[in-house]
């Protein structure tokens, strides 16, 4: 997800970035990249005004970098990338209005 790309743009030039945001910026964990990117409070307030959305947050965040190893069946595989990509309650719809 792109989280790294709102990280990455809240950092001026010739800015001296943060070691410990920098260092948390390398994690694959949605929830930490979030914080990271300060819009904690959007993602709060976007599973208050939409529940498809907090439904759709729950499961996305159980992906994990193991988990893209492991094997999935045809269901857990639609449902994470129904999560993901659905208009307009899905992830990456979210994500984008923030970057």
């Amino acid at each position: 997800m792109n989280r790294k790309a709102c990280i990455a743009k809240a950092t001026r030039r010739y800015d001296f970035p943060d070691k410990r945001r920098v260092d948390a910026s390398y994690s694959h964990n949605l929830s930490e990249l979030v914080k990271i990117a300060n819009h904690e409070a959007d993602r709060v307030a976007r599973e208050q005004r939409d529940l498809d959305f907090l439904r759709y947050w729950e499961v996305t965040i159980g992906w994990s970098e193991r988990s893209r190893y492991q094997r999935s069946n045809a269901n857990d595989a639609e449902r994470l990338l129904n999560a993901i990509a659905n208009r307009p309650s899905g992830v990456i719809a979210w994500i984008k209005l923030h970057w």
